[in-house]
């Protein structure tokens, strides 16, 4: 087992990682920006190197500096949390070469699953429903017109290199296609100096459903259930659960086995998270993988009873996984609580906080970095913390989700605690009936 972590990310997820490491005796290195000097998961950690300025890309992107923290600090792992590094190939390359584990998956698996094109063609190998799309990259604007008029019409047009929702277009006719097809080249390549697009049959009334999945050194690997992730606004999820109002035993039986196929199909090592859309009738096709630990890996921690970062030290230490494959248990549901305005379209509210309460009671879990004092810096994420409810039914983890939000003061800045609290009390989001389009009907009063 690692002697010393060294943690390459900030916030809420920098604390969620030093708790489970000293729970498991080890000890720990926070890397910190000059933003970030007062942030609690430096307080917390048995050691703290500043690393730069405040800016991510002089800071919690720089792997030069985040290599000369673990080296200085005699870190004999680097745990990426997710988001910044989490997914880059080349820092876990780098890892490797200097002696350090990389505590996810190998460089390999990582550039399998982070183009898109690469991904998909794996999957369809494997066995693995895929959306009907474009063989590759479009190479031209009439090769998209034929495909278009070959599968019909809505489709698609996604950025091969692409995430949060950039380079991203549907067409709903034909003469939409010309300007989607330029605007979405041109946000590709402003967003990822990768410009290359592909094209899938766009899918109607889509629910995001998504598998966790673990695999370790051994060739075994097994699925956690599922996380519905369909309340989303812009393509960033802002509410999760598990299991999903919309599963049935059949459909996470298919799924769970298809996400174990996935994760076989690159002899995947670490837990990571194989992403679908299923639409009205349950049909789902694979739409990606996150070779990381997810923002959202609690509320499969709370309806398995698990310690999904944990599991994951553990398969980079070595140790096999059992192979069993879980069932939820029990209800969760997870608002992501963020540093905005969502009655002014969401704008983010940096500055400090003046007034903290924290929610609790039976069934609460609360993960945050923020206190009374602390002040939100503007150079990062606009999440704050994360609220999940669990109890035995979804009904009863709704009406907890409710009482705890009404709960939660944070004063100084604005949040989206008032969003939640409407959505929760939403007749259509308490029965269930909703897709990842709910949001854009969806009226905050």
């Amino acid at each position: 087992m690692f002697k010393k972590i060294l943690i390459a990310n900030r916030g809420e997820i920098a604390l969620r990682i030093i708790r489970t490491c000293r729970e498991m005796g080890i000890k720990t290195v926070a890397v910190y920006s000059v933003a970030d000097k007062d942030s609690l998961h430096v307080r917390f950690a048995d050691e703290a190197v500043c690393i730069g300025k405040a800016q991510s890309a002089d800071s919690y992107l720089n792997i030069p500096h985040i290599m000369a923290a673990a080296e200085i600090t005699n870190a004999d792992a680097i745990h990426p949390g997710y988001g910044f590094l989490a997914e880059n190939a080349n820092f876990s390359e780098i890892c490797a070469q200097y002696g350090i584990k990389f505590i996810g998956p190998t460089p390999e698996m990582i550039r399998k699953m982070g183009d898109k094109i690469t991904a998909k063609e794996t999957m369809i190998a494997a066995g693995v429903p895929c959306i009907p799309g474009s063989e590759g990259l479009l190479e031209s604007l009439q090769q998209a017109e034929q495909l278009a008029h070959e599968m019909g019409y809505p489709v698609i047009l996604k950025a091969t290199a692409g995430g949060g929702g950039k380079g991203m277009r549907v067409v709903w006719e034909d003469s939409e296609l010309e300007r989607a097809y330029t605007t979405a080249k041109a946000e590709a390549g402003a967003s990822f100096k990768n410009d290359g697009i592909y094209m899938e049959k766009f899918v109607e009334e889509p629910r995001h459903i998504e598998i966790q999945v673990a695999g370790d050194q051994f060739g075994t690997v097994c699925h956690l259930s599922e996380r519905d992730c369909s309340i989303q606004r812009r393509h960033q999820k802002l509410v999760e659960e598990s299991p999903s109002p919309f599963m049935t035993p059949e459909l996470r039986q298919k799924m769970g086995e298809a996400a174990i196929k996935a994760a076989a199909a690159i002899n995947y090592e670490s837990v990571g998270t194989v992403e679908f859309l299923v639409d009205k009738h349950r049909n789902f096709y694979f739409m990606e993988m996150n070779t990381r630990i997810q923002v959202e890996h609690g509320v499969t921690e709370e309806v398995i009873n698990f310690d999904l970062i944990k599991e994951q030290i553990k398969i980079a230490a070595g140790v096999p996984i059992s192979g069993r494959n879980y069932e939820p248990v029990m209800h969760a549901i997870e608002c992501r609580i963020n540093a905005e305005d969502p009655y002014n379209d969401f704008r983010p509210s940096p500055g400090k906080i003046t007034v903290l309460h924290t929610p609790g009671g039976h069934g609460v879990r609360v993960d945050s970095h923020i206190y009374a004092g602390y002040v939100i810096p503007p150079y990062y994420d606009s999440m704050i913390a994360k609220i999940i409810a669990v109890a035995q039914t979804r009904e009863e983890a709704i009406n907890t989700m409710e009482r705890a939000l009404s709960e939660y003061v944070i004063e100084g800045i604005k949040t989206t605690i008032p969003f939640h609290m409407q959505l929760m009390r939403d007749e259509n989001f308490r029965k269930g009936n909703f897709t990842t389009k709910f949001i854009e009907t969806f009226h905050l009063v």
